[in-house]
């Protein structure tokens, strides 16, 4: 039997990724009492069960200790029985951001204190069991298609998974630096399409600026060295436990020169790394 705990941070889609795997075959159980966890798990795996997949979803609650929760997975380890952890997660930021839009209130927030209050609390406890698990998703640039494509990846497709997501994002620098990216790289060293009259109007996402653009020497160049910095960096992050990496590539406006060589770096990446990857571009409307 496939046995799968979902667990992470609150509002970082833990719902959500379970409503993928049950569509994926998997038998769906949500926080179960931590007395019950031991006693569902040996009553899924008595002989003759026609369930082979199953997903337990834990969260943090005021109410019940994480530490009562984290005796129980051992106790099931103990016993012989492998699972998987499965942890959803998402920046500070972003997790403050959604429950204002939602208007919920943190679980662990008490009714004086703030949503990042909350957060921080959660995020200390559940610390050891992030550190310790199969797969980290970061959501905090995933939509929701992309969120499935993940999670079919490993549960469906069981390719190799290292929990690290590489964001590739466009844009441009008069409409500010992203405050989020860990590398950021400036191409306004290429000549502007801007100033083409029949490119002006179009994006990098267009043939004809990809062709100016990629036509001068300088721009192949300064692909291939970035394509073998990146690829000898993503190892060296995925050891050091980093699950998110943002790559910025900026031009002027962020339309351009930085849309078409964010396309062509992840053509590059593409299908090459058990890494997921995303591209989007910030600046382009």
């Amino acid at each position: 039997m496939r046995f799968v705990i979902v667990t992470g941070m609150s509002g970082a889609g833990k719902l959500t990724a379970q409503k993928f795997l049950e569509d994926m075959g998997f038998y769906c159980v949500d926080n179960l009492p931590v007395p019950l966890i031991s006693k569902f798990v040996e009553l899924m795996l008595e002989p003759n069960r026609e369930v082979t997949k199953v997903v337990l979803g834990i969260d943090v609650r005021a109410d019940q200790p994480f530490e009562d929760v984290e005796e129980a997975l051992q106790g099931l380890k103990e016993k012989g029985i492998s699972y998987e952890v499965l942890f959803m997660n998402a920046t500070d930021s972003v997790l403050q951001k959604r429950y204002k839009e939602t208007r919920r209130i943190h679980p662990l927030a008490s009714p004086d204190e703030r949503a990042i209050d909350g957060i921080k609390k959660e995020r200390l406890i559940l610390e050891k069991m992030k550190s310790s698990a199969d797969y980290v998703i970061d959501t905090s640039h995933l939509y929701t298609g992309e969120l499935k494509e993940e999670l079919e990846r490993i549960f469906l497709k069981n390719e190799s998974y290292n929990s690290l997501m590489v964001n590739i994002m466009s844009f441009g620098f008069k409409h500010g630096i992203p405050t989020d990216a860990d590398l950021i790289f400036d191409v306004r060293f290429l000549p502007n399409p801007f100033y083409i009259e029949e490119l002006k109007e179009k994006t990098g996402n267009d043939k004809e600026v990809q062709d100016y653009v990629m036509g001068f020497e300088d721009a192949g160049i300064f692909l291939q060295k970035l394509t073998d910095m990146i690829e000898f960096l993503i190892p060296n992050y995925v050891k050091e436990g980093k699950n998110q990496l943002i790559i910025g590539i900026g031009c002027t406006g962020g339309k351009h020169r930085s849309v078409t060589l964010a396309n062509e770096l992840y053509a590059q990446m593409k299908d090459k790394g058990s890494y997921g990857l995303k591209i989007w571009h910030r600046d382009v409307k």
